[in-house]
């Protein structure tokens, strides 16, 4: 089970002592101090710590944090990296219970700076003090107006708002929080640095709870803890809270630069965004589409089904906008008949009544034509979503039209999305920012910003239809309690392994000499495949150890000489076992690859794709964290692009897709068994053959299965 600290002290204190407190201008005391004491509404109490002041501002200044005359809730920590383990050891002692830690000069700086961080580490394990950063801004509350940082962009920032703001980074996370100018704004802002010790999954899970949150955003250079993440994610789906984030690190080049800003590990990029949308959270690529994802859900929770209308006075916005709207797969809102009749009766006869409605023109000097039509549009049953493009400013005219939007909204749950796409940001523009609507930048943004929330609402309707189960990572199980994994070490032990536990795999025998290989090929039937049998050799036919479409015993002899002949040659050294006979699949269907594997941040994944020769060439995979039940397999195969090729594509015959998905069940169960034991499996192929064959319709052709080198272990 894992804990989560109680924040509440740290993000809501009643005392805070400056260590560093300075009256020196432009210093990082001085700055720290003004944004507490002076642009912060902290109605608490301030300790000042600073050994060669008596006093800054009228305040007392204490020589050291043993002389405060309370433990304060926090301490705030902006003194040179040389005295900080010292500043902190004192804080420990007096009882302080959370360390904000402004200062740089750890992890980020090498080897010395690491071994000074493992030290600060140590200090929050043996003494409970929490220890927030370091290398951060610091921690900005903006729903009470607490400011415990240095940045002197504090006294400008103050828009509050819905969202919880969790980052590693502080200039993007700075970034996000300054959108409040056009209508977003944020409860809370917790930057974590380095984060020794409190991470972001700490305040994912804080603001889970926190009723002044309604959508959690996260930026992340590096994952390091899989299981607090996963924890905290599952708590704010829990919650009813969606999570928006923004991954650094889907490149190369982009994994570099994370590791020399944070001396972070950015993972795997495919395997977190599979793990990050499996748990529901709304995944995006750059700052602005952080910010249009996260203010639509905080607006209105989105539907299983997302219905858009098209609303506005300009044709050709309109027309755009649906061009972008159908390339979205977005579905457009068939308006009912009383709506377009309410529609015909106000606006002109030349307006157009059907999604989109154009107004046209005619409501620049007629603005009541406009808020009757907008209400009527958003009040129609069958519409989730207005999307409205505003490409251009006009000035008080446009002010008119915005507070119609605004007030339309206020009449309605149904989200009204207004873009403000002219570089010009008129009267209309401030408007629309002051009643909460944050206008995407673009239609191309406010498209993409629709299509993730859409995306989420049907996360949320299939969640809800059939709950996720809890991750094998997050499961108690001891590694006692579970079964014992027999030898399988080669591919006819994983084969036998495997078919004990439901997975069909082809008929086949070892034998250990050429007469042997005609017997065994006659009793099973030819076709047969010919194997060499290794522990040593996962890629058999690298060597040559690996005949097919054996058609006769006599062949089968020869076969059986040829690949124990080229293994002998090509790996002298690899020990062998025999060599497998195995009777030969039909080559209809369609080969797919299944594949376990223990991620080192997130457990096990199970991964489903094009197989064979398509592997690496399509590059068509679905991944998922285990466990995962029916309904689960079924959506893998279903979003695979190969998926019209088991359907029965372009007059092919169907293949037996059921049969598939039983065996990816089958082996998620094998998995969740065997857990401590099994570091990889990987079936490639997977033959998956017509519905209607009267022969066996999935079948396993090559199996290899990797345990843990250092035994049982932790998913």
């Amino acid at each position: 089970m894992i804990e989560f600290p109680d924040l509440s002290r740290l993000v809501r204190p009643e005392s805070v002592a400056l260590i560093g407190a300075s009256d020196t201008p432009g210093s990082i005391g001085k700055l720290t101090v003004d944004n507490l004491v002076e642009a912060s509404e902290f109605r608490g109490r301030v300790h000042l710590v600073n050994p060669r002041r008596r006093e800054i501002g009228g305040r007392v200044c204490h020589p050291d944090v043993a002389a405060l005359p309370e433990a304060p809730d926090v301490a705030v920590v902006c003194i040179p990296a040389a005295g900080v383990l010292d500043a902190l050891r004192q804080c420990a002692a007096k009882g302080v219970r959370f360390a904000i830690v402004l200062t740089s000069g750890f992890s980020e700086t090498g080897e010395a700076g690491r071994a000074l961080q493992e030290e600060m580490r140590g200090i929050a394990r043996t003494s409970g003090m929490r220890i927030y950063g370091p290398n951060c801004p610091g921690l900005t509350n903006l729903a009470d107006r607490i400011g415990m940082t240095f940045s002197p962009a504090f006294a400008d920032d103050r828009t509050s708002g819905p969202l919880g703001i969790a980052t590693q980074g502080g200039g993007l996370g700075r970034n996000i929080l300054q959108s409040g100018v056009r209508g977003s704004g944020a409860a809370l802002w917790a930057s974590l640095g380095n984060a020794v010790d409190l991470d972001v999954a700490d305040f994912v899970h804080h603001m889970a709870a926190d009723p002044a949150i309604r959508v959690i955003v996260t930026l992340f250079e590096g994952i390091r803890d899989g299981a607090r993440l996963l924890a905290a994610l599952r708590a704010a789906a829990e919650a009813g809270k969606p999570v928006v984030t923004l991954k650094v690190g889907h490149s190369a080049y982009g994994e570099r630069a994370v590791q020399s800003h944070t001396a972070a590990m950015a993972g795997s990029a495919a395997v977190n965004s599979a793990v990050l949308a499996q748990l529901g959270v709304v995944e995006v690529r750059d700052t602005d589409e952080l910010v249009d994802v996260a203010w639509l859900l905080a607006r209105a929770t989105p539907p299983a089904r997302t219905r858009v209308a098209l609303f506005g006075a300009s044709g050709g916005a309109l027309s755009l906008a649906a061009d972008l709207v159908g390339s979205a797969d977005l579905e457009p809102a068939e308006l009912a008949d009383d709506t377009r009749a309410s529609l015909r009766a106000d606006l002109p006869a030349f307006a157009a009544v059907d999604n989109p409605v154009d107004t046209t023109a005619t409501t620049i000097s007629e603005p009541g034509l406009f808020d009757r039509a907008l209400r009527t549009v958003a009040g129609d049953p069958g519409v989730d979503l207005v999307l409205m493009p505003i490409p251009l400013d006009y000035a008080e005219r446009s002010a008119t039209s915005s507070r119609a939007i605004a007030a339309a909204q206020e009449q309605t749950d149904v989200p009204i999305v207004p873009v403000w796409m002219s570089d010009r940001r008129g009267p209309g523009w401030q408007v629309l920012a002051d009643a909460s609507f944050c206008s995407p930048r673009s239609l191309t943004k406010a498209v993409l910003a629709v299509r993730r929330w859409a995306e989420y609402g049907r996360w949320r309707a299939a969640a809800e239809a059939h709950p996720p189960a809890v991750p094998l990572l997050l499961r108690a199980d001891e590694p006692g309690t579970v079964a014992a994994l027999p030898a399988v070490d080669t591919e006819p032990r994983a084969k036998a392994w495997l078919s004990a536990a439901g997975v069909p795999v082809p008929d086949g025998e070892v034998v250990q000499s050429a007469p042997a290989a005609r017997a065994a090929a006659e009793r099973l039937g030819c076709p047969v495949v010919v194997k060499i049998v290794s522990s040593e050799l996962p890629h058999k036919s690298d060597v040559g150890g690996v005949a097919v479409d054996v058609g006769s015993g006599a062949a089968a002899e020869d076969a059986w000489r040829q690949v124990t002949e080229h293994v002998a040659l090509k790996a002298p050294h690899a020990a062998t076992g025999g060599v497998l006979v195995e009777r030969m699949v039909p080559a209809d269907g369609v080969e797919m690859i299944v594949g376990v594997h223990r991620d080192p941040v997130f457990g096990h994944l199970l991964t489903v794709g094009a197989g064979g020769v398509l592997v690496e060439l399509l590059d068509d995979v679905q991944r998922r964290l285990l466990p995962v039940g029916r309904p689960q397999a079924e959506e893998m195969v279903a979003a695979l692009r190969c998926h019209a090729l088991l359907t029965g594509a372009r007059g092919r015959p169907a293949c037996d897709v059921d049969g598939f998905v039983d065996l990816l069940v089958a082996v998620s169960d094998l998995v969740v068994a065997h857990a401590h034991q099994i570091e990889e499996i990987d079936l490639n192929p997977v033959r998956v053959r017509p519905a209607d064959g009267d022969e066996a319709r999935v079948v396993v052709l090559d199996a290899l299965v990797t345990v843990a080198s250092d035994g049982p272990r932790d998913c």
